[in-house]
């Protein structure tokens, strides 16, 4: 487009994980780097309180407004920008318009979600358009599921150059976490909760590991699914299930269909949570396993509901103090088996807390990749997660940019 102003804008710009994203481009590029962005969002007085928050560094940040339903606007803003990074959520309830717009103008975009059946209504009603206009829609660029997907693409090409062949079977497990939901994610599980009571085809749906795989993919392998405490063979510990497997599993199956099968046609993935050794282990992973399935009933049943989003959960826009994001981090680890029984470990690490800190950080590098890296000849428009848009260059700047480390064990 022969206007474009910028590199990235920033939609959603006043939200909790917005306002973390734009402080770290401020601090990491500034404003008027070889970074162009701005800032976007719906209330103006909004975006000036954050630009004032951002201190004198960001004096010549633009502030554009548009309202996430609005398409004349979004288009406007589209039209000003290469890449927009989105952070209105829950996204299956704000999130489509842009994504319509961006797929009918061919600007690339990422978000932030971790909402599988949103992912899959959009592949279905805009990845055609994508193709044909040149835009690279890229979901899930944030916790969920970039160290899930790009982790496995590690282990894949380790395994590859270490044992010459990929892995047909990996499992996940989360070692160390500390973090805490904001109000945001919060809201997109009670969201998806609330769908999921009202239809059966959709519970149906995110039961099925393949869910966001194109069609014709002709995967059947058997997926095991951690719901209930089962002692991991590796780390001798009682692992649980992972909150983020529902999306993680299907975003790498969505990998290895779109890469051509290159984690083979069975191959078997899954995520969990090590939660301790012994009967303390045990009984940890249980107490957790009980309660996100109260939590879930709990989201589903109005009364309930109402009372969680009233006087005990979270709410948008809420969500850890600086301090509490500073003092968190990760540590994952994959465990990959070869057809002939070879074995390879690696882990994934990450600093600030995951959900927010660490999000925003691997957000930002997402959009900037897009810009500075890929370009639109070396990959076309569509759908894509971030294994088969990127690469190791992502990689490289996740680790110079983002705190986080791949390595093998």
């Amino acid at each position: 487009m022969s206007n474009q102003q910028f590199d990235l804008i920033i939609f959603g710009a006043t939200s909790f994980v917005g306002q973390i994203l734009c402080r770290y481009l401020n601090d990491q590029y500034g404003v008027d780097s070889d970074i162009k962005w701005a800032a976007a969002g719906r209330s103006l007085s909004k975006l000036k309180t954050l630009k004032s928050s951002l201190g004198n560094t960001a004096d010549n940040l633009t502030l554009l407004t548009a309202d996430a339903a609005d398409e004349t606007a979004l288009t406007r803003l589209c039209e000003k920008t290469k890449v927009i990074i989105s952070t209105v959520g829950p996204y299956a309830l704000f999130g489509e318009p842009l994504v319509k717009v961006c797929a009918e103008t061919g600007t690339d975009y990422c978000d932030l979600t971790g909402e599988v059946q949103w992912v899959k209504r959009m592949i279905s009603q805009y990845e055609k358009k994508a193709q044909k206009t040149g835009a690279r829609i890229v979901h899930c660029c944030g916790f969920d599921s970039i160290p899930s997907d790009m982790g496995v693409f590690h282990l894949q090409q380790q395994s590859l150059n270490q044992l010459g062949a990929p892995c047909t079977s990996i499992r996940m497990r989360v070692k160390a976490m500390r973090g805490a939901a904001s109000g945001g994610t919060i809201a997109s599980m009670i969201n998806i909760t609330k769908e999921a009571a009202k239809s059966k085809a959709l519970r149906k749906e995110l039961a099925n590991p393949y869910s966001i795989c194109p069609d014709g993919h002709q995967f059947t392998a058997r997926q095991h699914n951690v719901s209930t405490p089962e002692l991991d063979s590796e780390s001798g510990q009682w692992a649980g299930p992972f909150i983020m497997a529902g999306i993680n599993t299907r975003v790498v199956h969505r990998s290895n269909a779109l890469s051509g099968n290159a984690y083979g046609s069975s191959f078997k993935y899954d995520e969990s949570m090590l939660m301790g050794k012994g009967t303390k282990g045990r009984l940890t992973a249980s107490g957790f396993g009980v309660g996100l399935g109260l939590f879930l009933v709990g989201a589903a049943i109005k009364p309930t509901r109402w009372l969680l989003e009233n006087y005990i959960l979270p709410k948008p826009g809420e969500g850890p103090s600086p301090s509490d994001q500073e003092k968190g981090f990760y540590d994952i680890r994959f465990i990959g088996k070869t057809d002939n029984g070879e074995t390879i470990r690696t882990k994934v690490t990450g600093d600030r807390d995951p959900g927010y800190g660490s999000t925003s950080k691997m957000l930002a590098q997402a959009g900037i990749s897009l810009v500075q890296d890929i370009s639109k000849d070396e990959k076309a428009g569509g759908f894509w997660t971030t294994a088969t848009v990127f690469d190791q260059r992502f990689i490289d700047r996740l680790e110079q940019n983002a705190g986080l480390t791949f390595s093998v064990i």
